[in-house]
């Protein structure tokens, strides 16, 4: 979150928001505030979510986009942590601020826990887990409409991330930029007939609460339209990036581990085709680039612990050579 944004928040502001969904300043108990200001409440015996979103990163509408899919997933029977309606029967309720607003939405908690590594690696029952509900999400993707034209959600290219990496990302390592460039003519030569729609955009063991062996997805505020391999990609790479470059084959097994039961589930919803399966390269590459990019925006660089600092230089390596992750995936 940007400084100028964090500069903004008060208890005057907070109270605010808080009112608009019948709550008050003391019943609110920060949780997060890394893209959004995150808290949790409880209410009648249930516990919630309460998010504040600036519009620099979001607007109004792009969060009712957000809102409408969640809502839509839920009504089709998707695990999801589903808005809730304000004082004003609103999903949404804007709060102007200076030259700027806030948009306030509120959810219902995800019951259960979350799974932490090394927990989730070489978990068969998680990975066909996530498989099915992700496929369970593709399949609904392919025939949801949004309202309106104005409701809805951008493209992977808008990526905040990928929009900001010059600020992020020193000149100097021009050879970045140059792969970044490259790899993006690369996918949008892919075909997007039946492959591409909205996806959640960051699907990882942070997202999910796991209760007696269901999953409750929540944090849709990356969701995009991208190509649906993406968000399997994401998965994957987060389940095998902890594992640095001195452990190449351990990582290249539990990748495919991973992704042979995560289809083992996704297929009972809708079918993987081999096309997409061979490009997934490039959606590891891609999330790589986009953990960079984010490093290099939240961390010291100058104060970093042994296992980041190597990660950030074999990490900048693959990226120069447009290497992903993990190469070793085909015939499954």
């Amino acid at each position: 979150m940007e400084q100028q944004v964090k500069e903004l928040m008060n208890d005057q502001l907070l109270d605010q928001a808080a009112i608009t969904f019948g709550l008050r300043l003391s019943d609110l108990q920060v949780i997060g505030g890394f893209q959004n200001f995150v808290y949790e409440y409880e209410k009648n015996g249930k516990n919630y979510i309460f998010r504040m979103t600036h519009s620099s990163h979001r607007n109004a509408n792009q969060v009712r986009g957000e809102l409408e899919w969640i809502q839509y997933l839920y009504d089709h029977g998707v695990s999801v942590s589903r808005p809730i309606p304000s004082q004003h029967d609103r999903l949404v309720e804007v709060i102007e601020q200076e030259d700027s607003y806030f948009i306030i939405t509120s959810f219902e908690k995800a019951l259960g826990k979350k799974i932490f590594y090394p927990e989730c690696m070489n978990n068969d029952s998680l990975s066909e887990l996530c498989g099915e509900m992700t496929g369970q999400i593709h399949e609904l993707s392919k025939r949801y409409v949004p309202s309106g034209k104005s409701i809805t959600r951008h493209h992977w290219t808008d990526n905040y991330y990928l929009t900001h990496m010059k600020k992020f990302i020193p000149s100097h390592q021009y050879e970045i930029f140059e792969g970044f460039g490259q790899l993006t003519n690369q996918i949008n030569l892919l075909n997007k007939e039946a492959r591409y729609g909205l996806i959640h955009g960051d699907i990882n063991v942070a997202n999910f609460m796991l209760d007696h062996n269901k999953i409750t997805l929540f944090d849709f505020d990356e969701c995009q339209y991208s190509w649906y391999v993406e968000d399997i990609a994401i998965q994957l790479f987060y389940m095998v990036y902890v594992v640095l470059n001195d452990s190449i084959q351990e990582r290249n097994n539990q990748a495919r581990r991973f992704l042979h039961h995560f289809l083992k589930g996704y297929e009972r919803h809708t079918a993987m085709d081999s096309e997409s399966l061979h490009n997934i390269g490039l959606f590891l590459r891609l999330r790589e680039l986009i953990v960079y990019i984010g490093m290099h925006r939240s961390f010291d660089l100058t104060n970093l612990d042994d296992w980041t600092s190597t990660y950030i230089q074999e990490s900048r390596v693959r990226l120069e050579k447009g290497i992903p992750i993990v190469e070793e995936l085909l015939g499954l």
